[in-house]
């Protein structure tokens, strides 16, 4: 049940990329274990001015395709999910919206599991 917040520039993508750009991400989440229906996305597009970033930090070259995805997810998955992940992101994303893999910037925050309400004001995941 992660919750995934995607921001792209105004404009460059449509909506049936962005589309495609969802079910990049969901089909990658299988890599840390989230099964498919487990879907809370949320996209934003914004304005040069509101999304800025470097075109060659760390030498790696970023177009006006640049996407951001940030992932909240419950805490606990190894170093080793988390490349396998970010590896099923660039892939994914790459082959089914075309997004290039300098394109993405990937972050993930990790989430104690009673800091979730999914809905009725309870804290479904706390044991």
């Amino acid at each position: 049940m992660p919750f995934v917040r995607i921001d792209t520039l105004k404009g460059h993508y449509g909506e049936s990329r962005i589309k495609a750009i969802g079910e990049a991400i969901q089909q990658s989440l299988l890599e840390v274990r989230v099964p498919l229906a487990e879907r809370f996305q949320v996209f934003s597009e914004k304005t040069a001015a509101e999304l800025r970033f470097d075109p060659t930090y760390l030498g790696i070259e970023r177009t006006d395709g640049f996407v951001v995805i940030q992932i909240f997810l419950n805490l606990g998955r190894s170093q080793d999910d988390k490349k396998r992940l970010y590896a099923a992101l660039a892939s994914n994303l790459s082959k089914m919206a075309g997004v290039l893999p300098g394109d993405l910037l990937i972050n993930l925050v990790e989430v104690v599991r009673e800091n979730w309400s999914f809905g009725n004001g309870e804290a479904q995941l706390a044991k």
